[in-house]
Order: C-alpha cells, then sequence, then structure tokens
C-alpha cells in the first residue's frame, strides 16, 4: 500500500494569533540546519521504522509540505527537500505532491521552484478575503494578492488549488462572510477547506477568548451560534456551486478531493518529518494493529535529536480510531468492512452507541452506512467521544509508549 509523506516547515513570517500550530517565527539562520535534518530523517526511514515496529513501503502516492510557510524556504532548501524525497522513496506517476503557501510568498521564482519539484497542487491559507479580518488575526496578505497568486500558479500550470477560510474571525458578519465565500466561488478553485475557529489555551486568541479579554481584537469573534451558522452556510453555499463536502471541513469538485488527507481518514499509512509530525505505519507484532510515532513539537528538540514519541495501537483503538475517523467522511462508514477487520463482536459492542446517537439525530443509519447529520457535524467532537467511551469487553491493551533508540533518529 504506497505510503503518504508529510513534510512539516514551522517557519513563519509573523504568527497568526489562532494558530496552535508548532509554528513561529524564526530567524532564517536556523532554516538550513532544519533542512539538514529533516533530510537526513528521510534517509533514515528505514532504521526509524524497524525501530518503530511498523512495516514500510518504498512507494508514494501522495507528498505534503505543510507548515508554517514552507515556500518563505528559499530554492535550494525547497529543492533539496524534494530531492531527498525521490532518493529514498518510489514516486508514482499519479503522486498527489501539495504545498502549503501563504498568499504574498509565492514570487516567481518559487513558482518555478515548485515546478521543477514536482509540485502540482497549492493549498493557500486565505482564511479571509475581506482584508480587515485578515489583517486583525496577523495575516500579512491583501485580497488582491491572493487573487494574483491564483492567476500566477494558474499561467505556470498549477490549476489543483484549494483555498483555506476560517468561520469565526474577529469582525466577521453574515454578510462579510458571504463575501468570503463569493470570493473563493468566483476563483473556480477545485477545494476549498473550511473550519469554524477553535477555541482554546494553545492560541493567543484563544487564551484571550478564554480570559474575557480584548487583546487581538477577541471582543469581535463572533459567538458560537453565528460560527455555526457561517459554517452551514458555507456548506449550502459551496455545495450549490458544485464544491461538494466530502468531509468535515473540506469541499471538492469531482475528482479534485485531497489523496493526501483522505490517507488520514482511512488510516492509510503515512511517514511525517519534521517538528510535531506524525506518522501512522501498520505495525509488524500480532499483537496490536498499528504503531504511531511523532517527533519533539519543539524546534530546538527537534533539531538536537530528541527521541521519538511512540505508541502501539491496539486492536481495539484501532477500532475506535476507524469510527471517529472514518466518521468525518460524509459518505461515512461501512459497517459490512468493519466486521469483516474487526469481527461481529466489536461491532456489536457498539451498536448501543449507534443507536443512541441516530435516535439522538447526529448519526443517520441505513443498512450498514452510518454517517453524520449536518447537525452531528456542528457536534462531531462529542459524537467522537462516544465511541471512545462506549463500555468494551476486557481486553488485553497493546498500547505502549517507548522511546526511540538514538541511532534510529
Amino acid at each position: 500500500m504506497p505510503l503518504g509523506l508529510y513534510l512539516s516547515v514551522p517557519f513563519c513570517r509573523t504568527k497568526c494569533t489562532y494558530c496552535n500550530f508548532a509554528s513561529d517565527v524564526f530567524s532564517r539562520a536556523v532554516f538550513q540546519r532544519y533542512v539538514d535534518r529533516v533530510c537526513a530523517d528521510i534517509h533514515t526511514t528505514l532504521q526509524t521504522a524497524n525501530a518503530m515496529g511498523g512495516v514500510i513501503e518504498s512507494e508514494v502516492d501522495s507528498v505534503y509540505l505543510g507548515g508554517g510557510t514552507p515556500t518563505i524556504l528559499d530554492s535550494q532548501q525547497l529543492e533539496r527537500l524534494f530531492v531527498t524525497v525521490k532518493q529514498a522513496f518510489r514516486l508514482l506517476p499519479e503522486t498527489e505532491v501539495t504545498v502549503e503557501c501563504a498568499p504574498g510568498t509565492l514570487s516567481p521564482s518559487i513558482i518555478e521552484t515548485l515546478l521543477r519539484c514536482g509540485v502540482n497542487r497549492v493549498s493557500l491559507g486565505v482564511q479571509s478575503f475581506v482584508d480587515q479580518e485578515a489583517a486583525s488575526v496577523g495575516r500579512l496578505h491583501k485580497r488582491s494578492v491572493v487573487l494574483d497568486d491564483i492567476e500566477n500558479l494558474r499561467r505556470a500550470g498549477i490549476s489543483n488549488i484549494n483555498v483555506d477560510l476560517i468561520a469565526g474571525l474577529p469582525h466577521q458578519t453574515t454578510e462579510s462572510w458571504q463575501v468570503s465565500l463569493e470570493a473563493t466561488i468566483a476563483t473556480k478553485v477545485p477545494h476549498a477547506s473550511v473550519y469554524m475557529l477553535e477555541v482554546d489555551e494553545d492560541s493567543r486568541l484563544g487564551r484571550e477568548l478564554i480570559a474575557g479579554g480584548t487583546k487581538y481584537h477577541a471582543h469581535f469573534v463572533p459567538d458560537e451560534e453565528l460560527t455555526a451558522d457561517l459554517y452551514e452556510t458555507a456548506r449550502e453555499r459551496l455545495h450549490a456551486a458544485g464544491i461538494a463536502q466530502y468531509e468535515i471541513s473540506n469541499f471538492a469538485r469531482q475528482g479534485f478531493e485531497s489523496r493526501h488527507n483522505l490517507k488520514y481518514w482511512t488510516r492509510k499509512p503515512y511517514l511525517g518529518f519534521g517538528v510535531d509530525a506524525h506518522s501512522m505505519l501498520f505495525s509488524k507484532s500480532q499483537t496490536s494493529d498499528a504503531v504511531r510515532f511523532s517527533s519533539p513539537d519543539s524546534l530546538d528538540r527537534y533539531v538536537a535529536g530528541d527521541a521519538l514519541n511512540r505508541a502501539a495501537v491496539s486492536r481495539e483503538a484501532a477500532l475506535e480510531e476507524t469510527f471517529f475517523l472514518g466518521l468525518r467522511l460524509n459518505r461515512g462508514i461501512d459497517l459490512a468492512r468493519v466486521r469483516a477487520q474487526f469481527g461481529m463482536p466489536a461491532v456489536d459492542e457498539l451498536r448501543p452507541v449507534i443507536t443512541e446517537l441516530a435516535s439522538g439525530g447526529l448519526i443517520d443509519w441505513q443498512g450498514d452506512t452510518i454517517q453524520l447529520t449536518p447537525r452531528g457535524r456542528l457536534v462531531s467532537n462529542d459524537v467522537f467521544e462516544r465511541f471512545l467511551t462506549a463500555p468494551r469487553s476486557p481486553r488485553p491493551s497493546a498500547r505502549e509508549t517507548v522511546a526511540t533508540p538514538e541511532a534510529a533518529v
């Protein structure tokens, strides 16, 4: 089964106030050391996979360079990452190669570099086509820059473009949200991602909202009800424009669904390289289904070579993952396939939870297919939690956490 590869580039021109990722503004002096470290990790993939107890493949059908803002690396650094990937893996002819880009970082030389590296898909972190909203959270671009970037990418031959939008930004209203949606549709991009603003302590804006403060325009953030309405409006408007929802936060014209992200939701194997990058491989052990491992979420600790974190995934945990990841997709879950993989008793134990969620209008259950309803998508985390807390018959656990041998990284 071909792998997906994720390369993390945690560098940004500015740290957006809503961001809760392991990315930040760093001196360019560290860029080369970081690229050197990522490339070294790619070259030792086989040793790392063996140390983790995972089954490794050499074929790859998706590569995703995410961040942060990968396009603030220079051309030589970007090329080195892609050359190293091609030295260590065999990329299939149909490989989807995506790079995340902040609007305004796509100079002619960078676009030329992306083409040389085989990039055929670009994800633009637009968040809002309303300049005031974008500026309020630290975005440096304006609407005109986004439109120019899309035009320049298409002129260069990259037409598979995603636009990220966030519902719930400061100053956002029903009317301004319509502006962003209509602008997205007017660009005729084949893919859009719509996220609802996350409020947690891992971002500056989130901490300010929790504290009830006014920094970072926190007092202009829409309430939860309006944010949910904005999300629903996006679902309806994008669908009407032929950009159909296929996952809770993702919408695409037919044939343009993100191949890389589908690996996460369908539990296909993938490898991550760089700061806070996560991997999942099927397990060599008969006592567990898969193994997950991740690199440090600190740039200093990653560059210094700190060990990976490892967790074996038991069959019970794999069953849970199958439900809370699979339900993210609009197509839902085929219970017949789940029974074939995990056995009838495993599914029967979850039947009371499925029945309860269906009765509550959060899941649609037709035959062997279960899917989240529109209401269920709005409270999806609560739905997923029910599968994690469902009563189970006692079984031996295969979960464990161990450090990676230093020689493997």
